[in-house]
């Protein structure tokens, strides 16, 4: 009775400092906004200046948004990884979805020259380097499950995993010798993340994808409580284990591989959040753990987002730097505090 009362505790103070930073996130930048007229915006009120809602519109709540969506993407699939693979260091990346991801950006980025005239007029659209991104992910994501069909043993499939991320490194690297240092500032940019970039059409076809991927890891949540005690026991209470491993590879490799096509390799988040959420909840019910690592992912996301916007400032932070400068102390703090974690 008093878990549950902590636990519903925790979840409305999270709730609460999810909404406080989503407003001072799109309050505080460059140029800051009240937060009373973006409540009059939202009431449908205009702004005192018509600057200001259009900065609001256009830029600030579809960023936001994304940031809310790629945390929620990332800790899940954290979650998942780590449960299936039961390796606390398994994070959404661990298949080689982030790796093959920059491999297809590579191709079209570093190596435009190679490709035919009619596919690079495609690629180097405005939609080029996310379905580059996709196509790169989804490359991955089949080579993995094919492998998976052969292999019954869980931890082989991480090996093939990390095996395809450095092959797909390999090459990246091979591109990069060739290129021009134009082509390498471009890639390096996009490896190093922005959630600035996205118009309200790509939100929404990003909260499509992350709803269907957020849909496929709720239907897994009992499995993956079995999953815990392993595959043999799991098996013993009913669960199909291979249906079950099948979902979360492609819950994860959609989550991830959507995330880091629209907004590039974002580090950390899917690692560390669903350590939090089990450091701050205490339990390894995965209904809990399901719904505290959405939450605190978005929160993470959104006050990183708020530091790399550097408030007052003319200058962005890469995300990507600032989720692993923010949060690995954190995670290390956390742990050494809790010595008993597993």
């Amino acid at each position: 009775m008093l878990q549950t009362k902590k636990h519903t505790f925790l979840f409305i103070l999270l709730t609460i400092v999810l909404v406080v930073l989503f407003f001072t996130n799109i309050s505080l930048g460059s140029v800051s906004i009240p937060v009373k007229e973006i409540v009059n915006s939202f009431l449908g009120n205009t702004m005192q200046k018509d600057s200001w809602e259009i900065i609001l519109w256009n830029f600030r709540l579809p960023k936001a948004f994304t940031a809310i969506l790629v945390g929620m993407a990332l800790s899940i699939s954290g979650l998942l990884m780590q449960t299936l693979f039961r390796n606390p260091l398994a994070g959404p990346y661990v298949l080689g979805l982030s790796s093959g991801a920059s491999l297809g950006v590579a191709f079209v980025i570093l190596g435009a020259g190679f490709l035919p005239s009619f596919l690079a007029t495609i690629f180097l659209s405005s939609y080029g380097i996310v379905l580059a991104s996709a196509l790169g992910s989804a490359f991955v994501l089949i080579a993995v499950l094919a492998v998976s069909q052969k292999l019954k043993d869980t931890m082989a499939i991480l090996i093939v995993g990390l095996m395809f991320g450095s092959l797909t490194s390999a090459i990246v690297s091979v591109l990069s010798y060739f290129s021009t240092a134009e082509q390498l500032q471009k890639f390096t940019f996009w490896s190093l993340g922005s959630l600035a970039n996205l118009s309200w059409n790509e939100v929404s076809l990003l909260f499509i994808i992350t709803f269907i991927g957020i849909l496929l890891s709720f239907l897994v949540i009992k499995p993956l409580d079995a999953l815990l005690l392993g595959e043999k026991y799991a098996k013993s209470l009913g669960v199909n284990f291979k249906k079950t491993r099948y979902i979360i590879i492609f819950a994860t490799s959609i989550l991830a591989g959507s995330i880091t096509a629209f907004v590039g390799p974002i580090a950390f988040i899917g690692l560390a959040v669903p350590h939090i959420a089990k450091l701050l909840f205490q339990t390894s019910n995965h209904f809990i753990l399901f719904w505290s690592t959405l939450l605190i992912g978005a929160i993470i996301l959104l006050f990183c987002d708020i530091i790399s916007q550097c408030p007052g400032q003319d200058i962005t932070l890469p995300i990507n730097a600032v989720t692993s400068i923010i949060g690995a102390p954190i995670v290390i703090w956390l742990l050494v505090r809790k010595k008993n974690f597993s």
